[in-house]
Order: C-alpha cells, then sequence, then structure tokens
C-alpha cells in the first residue's frame, strides 16, 4: 500500500508544480501579451482570420458569442456525421469497414462536438482511420477550444471585461495551447512506444501455431489530445488500458498529468487575470481537499479488496479486477478519480470492477462537475457557486451580495440555478424512464443496486460532457444512442449559454465601491462556506441516487 501511495502523492506534486506557471502562461494567450511563440504563430492568425472573416478587435456579446458557438459547433457537427457516414467509400480504411448505423454516428457526432467522447462502439472495429483521424481527431481540437473559450469568456465578464471574440479565443486556444503541447506530447509518447502508422493491421503467428490479427493505426498524435483537451474517446475500444495507447508507468504518468493540466491550471488563471491570486489559491486548496479526500476514499475500498473474494483466499488482497497490473490499483484509483473529476472520461481500467467507494466517489465527481470540472465549463461552474454562496451568505448577514465589485441580482441567481438545475433534469428523469423498463430498454449486465449504478453513471457520464461509463453496460442501441444524445447536448449548451448571458451581464453592471460591509470573497472562511453549499447541493440533489446504487451495494457486499 505504501508505493502506492507515494505513487499518488508524487503525481499530485508534480500537479501542484505545474499549476502556477501553466496557468500564468494561460493568462498571457487570453491577455493578449507578448510571449515567444508570436513570432511564429501570429502570421498563422492573421491568415486564418482573413480567410474567415474574422474582425479579431471585434468584441461580442453574450448572445453574439453564444450564437457562434451554436453555429460553428453545428456545422463542425454535420461535417462530422457525413464523414462518418461515408467512410465506407472514403480512403484510409484498410481494413474496409462499413459506415455506422445512423443513430451510431449521431450519438457519435454529438458527443465528440460536445467534448464528451462518450463512445457506444469499440475504435478498431468501427470506425475507419479517416474517420478517426479527420473527424474525431479534428473534433478533440475544436471541441476543447470551444470550452476554454467560454470559460475566459466568463472570466472576463466576472471581472467587468468584455467578452471578447468568440473564434479568435477558439484560434489562440488552438495555436497558442493545445496544438504546441500536442506536437510535443505526442512525439514523447511516439518515442515511448505509442505507435503512430497508416499500415493496417499487423498479422501475426502465435506460439501455438494460430493467427492473431493485431489492430494499430495513428495513435499517438490522436492519445495525446485525448488527454489534454479532455476528450477521453479512445482509438482502441479498450482506452488507455490498451498497450499502445498507454504502455507503461512513464506513459501513464505523462498522461495522467497532461489531462490534468489544464483545468487545474485554469484556476490560476482565473486569479491571474482578477489580479486577486489569493482568491485562485484558495479556491484550488478546496477543489484539491475535496479531490484528494475521493482518492483516499476509493484507494481504501480499492486496497480493502471484495471481501467475498478475500474469504475465498483466506487473506486481505487488493482489487485487482478490471485493472492492468503494469499499473496496480493505485494508479487506477488515482486515474479513475481524475478523469471522472476533470470530465476527461479516458480511462486505464474498467470502472465498472470497482468497488462501491470508488462508484461512489466517480459518479460523485460527475454530479458535482467542479473537482476539476470539465474544459473550461466545469471551472465556470465553480464561480456559479462562488455566486450562489455570496448570494446565501449575504441573505444571512444582511449584506448586500457582491462578487468582483458588482451586485448580485435576481437575474443572476435565476441563470445560476439555470445552469445548476440543468445537469440533474438531464441525468434523473432518462435514468427513471430507463429503470422502469429495464428488461428491455437498460441493457444491464449485471443486476441489482450495481446496474441502478450502471445506467445512472451513463447518463451522468452524458450530462456532465464527460465520457467514461460503467462499461458492463450494453449501451449500443437505438434507445441508448437517442437518449443519450439528449442528455450530452442539454449538459454542454443550455449552460454554456446561460454562462454567456451572465457574464455579460455582469459585464455590464457598474462596479460597486468596496466598503467596510462589502463581503470579502478572497477568506477561508468564504471558500469554506462555498465547499459547504457545494456538498449540500450535490448531497440534496443526487444521494437519493447514490444511497440506491453504491451505497446499498456496499452494504450488500458487506453483509455476504
Amino acid at each position: 500500500m505504501t508505493q502506492g501511495l507515494i505513487q499518488i502523492a508524487l503525481t499530485l506534486l508534480i500537479l501542484i508544480a505545474i499549476v502556477p506557471f501553466f496557468g500564468s502562461y494561460m493568462a498571457k494567450v487570453y491577455l493578449n501579451q507578448e510571449m515567444f511563440l508570436d513570432r511564429v504563430l501570429s502570421p498563422v492568425d492573421k491568415v486564418i482570420y482573413r480567410l474567415s472573416g474574422v474582425q479579431p478587435r471585434r468584441s461580442m456579446t453574450g448572445w453574439q458569442y453564444a450564437r457562434a458557438v451554436l453555429l460553428s459547433n453545428l456545422a463542425m457537427g454535420i461535417l462530422v456525421f457525413l464523414i462518418m457516414m461515408l467512410q465506407s467509400v472514403l480512403p484510409l480504411n484498410p481494413t474496409d469497414l462499413p459506415s455506422p448505423s445512423w443513430d451510431l454516428a449521431l450519438h457519435t457526432a454529438i458527443s465528440f462536438v460536445t467534448n464528451t467522447n462518450q463512445q457506444h462502439y469499440s475504435g478498431e472495429t468501427t470506425y475507419s482511420y479517416a474517420s478517426q483521424m479527420l473527424a474525431l481527431g479534428f473534433l478533440m481540437f475544436t471541441s476543447a477550444a470551444t470550452g476554454l473559450a467560454v470559460a475566459i469568456a466568463f472570466i472576463r465578464g466576472l471581472a467587468g471585461q468584455p467578452l471578447g471574440n468568440f473564434y479568435v479565443d477558439l484560434t489562440r486556444s488552438i495555436t497558442r495551447i493545445l496544438l504546441p503541447i500536442s506536437v510535443v506530447g505526442g512525439l514523447a509518447l511516439l518515442i515511448l512506444g505509442v505507435p503512430e502508422t497508416l499500415a493496417g493491421p499487423a498479422v501475426a503467428t502465435t506460439l501455438e501455431g494460430a493467427t492473431q490479427t493485431i489492430a494499430r493505426g495513428p495513435v499517438a498524435h490522436f492519445e495525446i489530445i485525448k488527454e489534454l483537451g479532455e476528450n477521453g474517446g479512445g482509438f482502441f475500444g479498450i482506452n488507455s488500458a490498451h498497450p499502445f495507447e498507454n504502455p507503461s508507468a512513464l506513459t501513464n504518468l505523462i498522461e495522467t498529468v497532461v489531462f490534468l493540466s489544464i483545468p487545474t491550471s485554469l484556476i490560476y488563471t482565473y486569479g491571474a487575470i482578477i489580479r486577486n491570486k489569493k482568491q485562485g489559491w484558495l479556491i484550488f486548496g478546496m477543489v484539491f481537499v475535496i479531490y484528494a479526500a475521493l482518492i483516499v476514499i476509493s484507494a481504501a475500498g480499492e486496497y480493502a479488496g471484495n471481501p467475498l473474494v478475500n474469504n475465498l483466499l483466506g487473506a486481505q488482497a487488493p482489487n485487482l479486477e478490471g485493472k492492468e497490473i503494469r499499473f496496480g490499483w493505485a494508479q487506477t484509483v488515482l486515474w479513475a478519480i481524475s478523469t471522472t473529476g476533470t470530465m476527461c472520461g479516458a480511462v486505464n481500467g474498467l470502472h465498472d470492477s470497482l468497488m462501491p467507494p470508488g462508484g461512489f466517489s466517480t459518479l460523485f465527481n460527475m454530479f458535482l462537475q467542479i473537482v476539476w470540472g470539465g474544459q473550461g465549463t466545469g471551472t465556470a461552474y465553480l464561480f456559479v457557486f462562488l455566486i450562489l454562496t455570496v448570494f446565501l451568505t449575504g441573505l444571512m448577514v444582511g449584506r448586500t451580495p457582491e462578487f468582483l465589485g458588482r451586485k448580485i441580482e435576481k437575474q443572476e441567481i435565476v441563470l445560476a440555478s439555470v445552469i445548476l438545475l440543468v445537469h440533474p433534469f438531464a441525468i434523473l428523469i432518462p435514468s427513471a424512464v430507463t429503470l422502469a423498463f429495464a428488461d428491455t430498454l437498460s441493457g444491464i449486465s449485471n443486476p441489482g443496486f450495481h446496474g441502478v449504478s450502471q445506467v445512472v453513471y451513463e447518463y451522468a457520464s452524458a450530462a456532465a460532457n464527460n465520457g467514461s461509463g460503467f462499461e458492463g453496460l450494453g449501451d449500443g442501441t437505438l434507445w441508448w444512442n437517442l437518449t443519450a444524445s439528449l442528455s450530452l447536448l442539454a449538459g454542454r449548451y443550455v449552460p454554456l449559454i446561460a454562462l454567456l448571458i451572465l457574464a455579460d451581464g455582469m459585464a455590464r453592471k457598474q462596479p460597486v465601491p468596496e466598503t467596510k460591509g462589502t463581503l470579502r470573497t478572497d477568506t477561508g472562511l468564504f471558500t469554506g462556506v462555498t465547499a459547504g453549499v457545494i456538498l449540500i447541493l450535490g448531497a440534496l440533489t443526487f444521494f437519493p441516487v447514490l444511497a440506491l446504487g453504491p451505497i446499498a451495494e456496499a452494504f450488500e457486499i458487506a453483509a455476504r
């Protein structure tokens, strides 16, 4: 156990060391401050703006920014859907894969354009190299950049600044952050054994004389943006548990740090943009404590193992079901909590095989969406909770609720409520319908309390734009493809529009001078109250579901 905890601790220390440097870099990117890449990339930006007709100095209103997001995402989604439906006649299809069904292609296009990458298929047997590279790989960059752009626009609005231009933020997110790191990271993964080839599958003869077909492809460049952009969709069906996506402990460390880097550093970026790094560090610390607590809960459950198995062995042994031995139980736990916290969704082990504490923690992450949150938009959820906390504490102490020098009024509370309420609606309603007709709709592979978790997890993953799953679920059906698509759309675009309108309203407010009666939001006390509000709201909304799923399963196992 000691070795496993040391591995987790070292990974977290590396992450903490990266945050101030990467967070400062992203602040410079979005504040348009001069940096070393500008000499090479500024001419590229100008060509992109000229060809697309973008006026880079023109700032957008909240509705204009939202409209630009929706129209661009719609166009990209249609393009990708067409590529997948035509893959049987397009090149780069060495295994002559047929086109997928329309409902699977629709779900995949929506899933990737929303930065979710929820997969109801196995990549190596469903989509050609052309579909994986030109369609899905393309969306891995643009969907991640869209989330970053919205988060930065939201931060600007909270700070009383113009929201900026979506197309400029999208371009700079790709050219200054995602693309440079992906080039370096892709080369590193290639050197460490991740393949990058357009050749078809390799055919090998086994020791028994049988023939084995080994899928391969252009994986290295796909893998790095999968992690960096918090996309999570695997080139292969078993995702980052596959040795061609994640061959060693070193690649596992690199990929873990990479997909944690942007959401954790964005909190520091927020502090830099509003010129209050103290508040940024306090929020970071609050989230880190919740994150660490969930790791401890899950680690305890996996290390203790399954009591039914332990009774058969006559000794305690960690739960190794569904885990890659080259990573072990500790790195699987760290990855599971991190990938559901950041909304990356990539997996290096089977979440369906986690013990109940692990299932509880992964579900809880996706219910809250703030540990560390999705690519950009999850960070914005944190600030929505800050606004709610300001409003509630203001009511309790009799002070006018203000945040960053601007009053919190009816419109802000209504929009914040919409942002937080759409999530449970997108999860609980379809889950209830599916469970009501479990025999015909659910695809549950493990009946009982675990089956409830399987169904709820799938919709939570879709609504939170996470993409991971309890993969025992039979989700490759018309019902799952269509209903999960609705949760994907609701979980992505309703909060996104509300965030931009809220930010635009805050930017237009006149700043209020700070007085002795102003409630400071950069104190340990306020941060602690915020943590309480987050946990209480999460518990009130989703505790009944957790009680019917992983909590009940834990009692059932303990009682045997």
